[in-house]
């Protein structure tokens, strides 16, 4: 049920969602990095704001760069259980004053207006660039995942294969993840998919995770839409079958 606000209707769609109901005891830094992965599957994410102040505890805003982004993570992530707690999700009453306040950010709406355009402009230079180099994120999310041996990727990326890929089965093998990644990140990633069963992560060897479906489908099903993923910007994830 959508929250109401003071004039009486409802919040309408923009590019801020509004979190609450989440898990207090998570640290700040690990709150922000675990809704950036899972959110970063809609959309781009501008920024993803949480406070330590006692009035903002277990709540967090999601800042998209289109509408339709924050929609699509409204519509799929209400109630989603994270951190073991379902997330409650509306818009944001816009990017409020008292949270611009309260990050530093604050300035006149005019004033806002016009820096946010002079940002987006730079920003969409700056997508150009990015785009004529390394992207390949988001290549399942929207059909088939492309062989890994078309991915663009520096080196080479042969050399992460295996010289035989495995035939299809039910674990997943990831790779290129972050050093920074949790298995509680993977798990919410792939926990959106049918027949999810665990996430095993190497100590000894970061960067590496298998994930457990119950049949082949379900796994194959996630391996084609979170091919590519990218947890940073940095990091696309490369996707293959586990060897048994």
């Amino acid at each position: 049920m959508a929250e109401i606000n003071t004039t009486g209707t409802e919040v309408p769609p923009n590019v801020t969602i509004y979190i609450n109901n989440l898990n207090e005891k998570i640290k700040l830094e690990e709150l922000k990095k675990s809704l950036h992965a899972v959110f970063s599957q809609f959309g781009k994410i501008l920024e993803v704001l949480a406070f330590k102040t006692l009035k903002h505890k277990g709540q967090a805003w999601v800042v998209f760069d289109e509408v339709s982004s924050a929609t699509n993570a409204l519509r799929q992530m209400q109630g989603f259980p994270f951190y073991d707690k379902p997330m409650r999700i509306q818009y944001a009453k816009t990017k409020s004053d008292v949270i611009a306040k309260a990050d530093g950010t604050f300035v006149p709406r005019e004033r806002r207006k016009r820096h946010e355009e002079k940002g987006k402009k730079k920003k969409e230079q700056h997508d150009a660039q990015a785009a004529l180099g390394l992207n390949p994120a988001y290549a399942g999310a929207y059909g088939a995942a492309p062989p890994l041996s078309q991915i663009p990727y520096p080196g080479g990326v042969k050399s992460l294969v295996p010289e035989a890929p495995a035939p299809p089965n039910n674990i997943l093998f990831v790779q290129n993840l972050p050093h920074e990644t949790t298995p509680m990140m993977l798990q919410m990633l792939f926990h959106q998919y049918h027949g999810f069963k665990e996430v095993r992560m190497v100590e000894t060897k970061p960067g590496i995770a298998f994930v457990e479906y119950t049949d082949e489908m379900q796994s194959t099903a996630a391996m084609q839409a979170l091919q590519g993923f990218k947890i940073t910007q940095q990091n696309p994830m490369l996707i293959t079958y586990a060897k048994k």
